[in-house]
């Protein structure tokens, strides 16, 4: 046996040990904002709009947080909404009472622009109504498109980006409509030389959306977004992953003319 004196040092070093073990700081997992967006809303190595925008505003606001992508954008929704996922990093206004659990921060992320894509050069696109003659291809399930379409339009729908725009370049559409960015980054890609039919055929803001264990969060990210608007650090992060100076643009040599990219 041990004498007591042993027993009671040996003691003294396991209440140590526990104390220390219950005292150290626990190391939180960044917040987890989650889209199904595409390239170039996430890029390799972190690069994309969303890779960044999301941590810089986090940040700003005293937190950590980085942007998650999923294939499925219920599943991103369902996700937040239960908790397993902290938020969406961008999501349409309206919440609707099937996510209740979801609270706004009232600082637009982005305009999500809806635009035709076309291979022909002839076409002159002004609003839905310029569709109802051609052979359409969209994204099953994008209802804010699909509420836009006129009767008597021919359309096909895709399951996915890749089956859409093999439509338009096999000519088994005349046109496609896809968001603005990605459409760009696809042809980029692909190397198709299709044109973006502009203005956009309709305009989504998007937000942010926490889930509400994260509600004293939602002031201070909107507070952050507005500042990084304010200071010019939103413009050089649109400039520098989507617009005609981003990853997109390099990619298929395209130059503004005169532009100097931040």
């Amino acid at each position: 046996m041990f004498p007591l004196a042993t027993l009671m040092r040996r003691a003294g070093w396991l209440g140590a040990l526990l104390f220390a073990c219950l005292c150290a700081p626990v190391l939180a997992e960044p917040l987890r904002l989650t889209s199904s967006a595409q390239a170039p809303y996430f890029l390799p190595g972190g690069q994309g709009f969303l890779d960044r925008l999301i941590p810089e505003v986090f940040r700003r606001a005293g937190a950590e947080a980085e942007a998650v992508q999923y294939d499925a954008a219920a599943r991103a929704n369902i996700n937040a909404n239960a908790g397993i996922d902290d938020g969406v990093a961008m999501r349409s206004r309206a919440i609707g009472s099937d996510f209740p659990n979801l609270l706004l921060v009232d600082e637009k992320v982005i305009d999500m622009e809806f635009v035709v894509f076309t291979l022909r050069r002839d076409l002159k696109i002004a609003g839905f109504a310029s569709l109802q003659a051609l052979r359409v291809g969209l994204i099953t399930g994008w209802k804010a498109v699909e509420d836009g379409i006129l009767p008597d339009t021919s359309v096909t729908r895709a399951g996915n980006a890749e089956q859409l725009f093999n439509m338009l370049q096999s000519g088994h559409v005349d046109a496609v409509i896809f968001e603005r960015w990605m459409g760009q980054h696809l042809l980029a890609q692909r190397k198709l030389p299709a044109r973006a039919a502009l203005p956009p055929l309709l305009t989504t803001p998007l937000y942010i959306q926490l889930h509400k264990k994260h509600a004293a969060l939602v002031e201070p990210v909107a507070r952050a977004l507005r500042a990084m608007k304010a200071d010019g650090s939103y413009q050089r992060l649109i400039a520098q992953t989507l617009t005609a100076c981003g990853p997109t643009a390099q990619a298929a040599h395209v130059a503004t003319p005169g532009k100097e990219c931040p």
